[in-house]
């Protein structure tokens, strides 16, 4: 009989209310981004106008995120975390206040209040999850890294299905400015949960003098680790060529003739494959053949971006969008162990940092380029040439990282 307990991490107290702020402040941000993405377009029409909503949250955070990844691993993570999800505030609430009457008249200059803020909300974002990611394992023992990046996972996960379901209904029934203030809200939820639990000891900070000293040796870890480059390289491109998330607008109201309710079906869609994944995972976790796993996950998620691409019925499209998910869902899951796992405490803000670079701002650029490709080649032509991208990818990372292919066990 297992003595597996897939809810290890959760009874311990700490790791709970953590979990919980990050409930909050994840579909606070699925939101924002299903209705920004809406709205944007609506006003513009324009499907690069997409892009570059993915692209103002980008920049800054790729800016900022070597930079962040230092101060993670030099300063209190619980104050840096604290002090970032106080600006999403902000931006929530500035985003809800364009929408009032006497915010309105912002909105006279077109889109670019809104890129503004999005623009300061990657600032936030980029110091954030440095933070996030060294502080977590601060809450559970080695032994629960494992069970506790899954659970993320899940949580994570349900998170993108809530979200944009939310965003769709409360849009269609009670408008912009209702769905803005429960954004608004959630992210306030957040920041209180983030203060009920207690600060944690800094690892003991590595030898290097200086900050660029610091960060050279974050990236110096990163690129020397074959398994751990070859995972977050993986993610890159998938994403960034991969992804259809920021053209679903177009998918919805071009190709499928849905509405706002549909639109919010087809961002959850991916969510609901990759929640589902999580919880089998979270049970049932995998014991072998990691490098494999991970290759061909990432090459299924390549086949359902080209199956999506080329669908014009809408169940269709929710079903590979689903199971987009689920292969998204174990590379997520199979990385972030890996990095916890292989990455020293004292150095886990600087490559996670590295991780922010290559993986979570690839979501940005990732929508710009997929904004960009459908307004030269269109919008099928795009997500079609992204999935095959993916494929090629996989291909060549199979063939030239040996470790991760031969990779049987995290340990």
């Amino acid at each position: 009989m297992s003595n597996h307990d897939p809810y290890a991490a959760l009874r311990i107290r700490d790791y709970r209310f953590f979990m919980f702020a990050r409930i909050c402040i994840t579909i606070a941000i699925q939101i924002q981004a299903t209705i920004v993405g809406w709205q944007i377009y609506k006003i513009t029409g324009d499907k690069l106008s997409l892009g570059l909503i993915g692209l103002a949250e980008a920049i800054p955070a790729i800016s900022v995120s070597l930079y962040a990844g230092h101060v993670a691993d030099s300063m209190d993570r619980r104050r840096i975390i604290v002090l970032t999800v106080w600006i999403l505030v902000f931006c929530s609430a500035a985003l809800f206040f364009f929408t009032l009457e006497p915010g309105s008249p912002i909105l006279r200059a077109g889109v670019y209040p809104i890129y503004s803020v999005i623009f300061l909300s990657g600032i936030a974002r980029g110091f954030l999850s440095p933070a996030n990611f060294a502080f977590m394992p601060q809450l559970v023992p080695r032994t629960l890294y494992a069970n506790a990046v899954t659970l993320n996972s899940t949580f994570w996960e349900a998170c993108t299905i809530g979200g944009p379901i939310f965003a769709g209904l409360i849009l269609g029934a009670w408008g912009i400015s209702t769905a803005y203030s429960v954004d608004l809200v959630l992210m306030i939820a957040g920041l209180l949960f983030y203060y009920s639990v207690p600060r944690k000891p800094l690892p003991v900070v590595s030898s290097e003098q200086g900050v660029i000293e610091k960060i050279k040796s974050g990236l110096k870890f990163v690129f020397s680790n074959q398994i751990i480059l070859s995972a977050i390289t993986l993610d890159l491109f998938a994403v960034l060529f991969g992804g259809a998330v920021a053209l679903l607008p177009v998918f919805a109201l071009e190709i499928l003739h849905v509405d706002s309710v549909g639109f919010g079906f087809l961002r959850a869609a991916p969510g609901i494959g990759a929640v589902t994944t999580a919880m089998i995972m979270t049970h049932y976790p995998i014991r072998k053949n990691i490098g494999y796993i991970l290759l061909y996950s990432v090459a299924g998620f390549g086949v359902c971006m080209i199956i999506f691409g080329l669908s014009s019925h809408f169940w269709l499209s929710i079903f590979v969008l689903m199971m987009s998910g689920c292969f998204d869902s174990v590379s997520v899951i199979v990385r972030g162990t890996l990095i916890h796992t292989l990455t020293p405490e004292n150095m886990k803000g600087r490559v996670s940092a590295v991780n922010s670079i290559f993986v979570g701002s690839s979501n940005e650029i990732g929508a710009f380029e997929s904004g960009s490709t459908a307004k030269l080649f269109g919008t099928v032509a795009s997500v079609v040439m992204g999935g095959t991208m993916t494929l090629l990818v996989v291909a060549i990372t199979a063939w030239k990282a040996t470790k991760l292919r031969a990779l049987q066990r995290v340990e």
